[in-house]
């Protein structure tokens, strides 16, 4: 097929079509990237646990709505269900020693086999919103795309509101700078524990959401989990730095942490609508955060240049 013939097959109106249901999961992935920004840029630490946490809470929420709560209380055990799994995660961490890596891929290991007897050993579990009064679900998007942006802008202002009281600063800090944080008498392992229970319990939370949307809970709906919420918060300080500048504070940075999971799944909407193969969706993935991941790294050097070569013409005039 040439070329010509290839994108006069590709249907523009398909594409417009699409659009709304990857803004709806961008915004559900866009809340579990705040989850990995706390610990990936607040705390500084690689926490895999995620790709577990995220079908924790999946899991918890379609089971418990299933037995007959309410979706909205499901989630808040969803939440409650993240939050144990960073706390298991922070203290093999903190208390036993083990790198923060290897910490997450035990507790990612181990949920595995945990998510499976929520399940009741079965691999997946649908629910189904003609028999359940849910959240959000993918049979209506514009509504699942409002109830995703209200439930975003309540969890940024959280965040922003939380970070900003004294615990949250020193937990700030933690990340920043564990010797000046011990120095200044904070409790750096109990700030570790913290951040790792509050970034897998708001994963957790996003996890019950895409259950709800979904129609069902996986066993291995939080596979990748990671790399997407890493192309998400690199996405969206590339962005965020790319519009605001020098006035991108810590509120903003937040605010397109959600949008950069948002502008994500739009491109992998994007991506299936070229009908490129869907099996390749994973190096897409991974060759989309290399490039965001690799834009800061030289942009810092353009700048530097241009600093060394300004410093250059000075001496000269001089």
């Amino acid at each position: 097929m040439s070329i010509a013939a290839y994108f006069s097959s590709l249907s523009l109106l398909k594409l417009l079509k699409n659009v709304p249901g990857g803004v709806a999961q961008g915004l559900i992935w866009g809340l579990m990237a705040l989850g990995i920004y706390i610990t990936f840029r607040l705390l500084d630490v690689a926490d895999l646990t995620v790709d577990g946490s995220f079908t924790t809470g999946g899991a918890c929420t379609v089971m418990l709505i299933l037995a007959g709560w309410p979706a909205w209380a499901a989630l808040l055990v969803a939440l409650i269900a993240g939050l144990l799994a960073g706390f298991c995660t922070g203290m093999l961490h903190t208390k036993l020693g083990i790198p923060a890596i290897l910490s997450g891929i035990l507790t990612q290991f181990a949920l595995y086999s945990v998510n499976l007897h929520i399940m009741g050993m079965a691999a997946n579990k649908a629910v189904s919103v003609d028999k359940f009064d849910l959240v959000l679900s993918s049979r209506n998007i514009p509504s699942a795309i409002i109830t995703g942006v209200l439930i975003a802008a309540v969890l940024v202002a959280l965040a922003y509101w939380y970070f900003g009281t004294e615990q949250g600063s020193a937990l700030r800090s933690t990340g920043d700078n564990p010797a000046m944080s011990r120095a200044l008498g904070i409790n750096i392992d109990n700030m570790k524990v913290l951040g790792l229970s509050l970034s897998n319990g708001v994963v957790a939370l996003a996890g019950g959401l895409m259950a709800q949307y979904q129609g069902f809970a996986d066993i291995n709906m939080g596979r990748g989990a990671i790399v997407i919420g890493l192309a998400a918060v690199i996405i969206g300080e590339v962005l965020g730095r790319a519009v605001l500048g020098k006035r991108m504070n810590f509120l903003g940075t937040l605010s397109f942490t959600v949008l950069g999971g948002v502008l994500y799944y739009i491109v992998v909407v994007i991506v299936l609508w070229l009908k490129l193969n869907s099996n390749d969706l994973k190096l897409f993935t991974a060759i989309i955060v290399a490039v965001f991941l690799a834009v800061p790294h030289f942009r810092d050097r353009a700048q530097n240049s241009f600093r060394k070569s300004k410093k250059k013409e000075v001496k000269t005039d001089a």
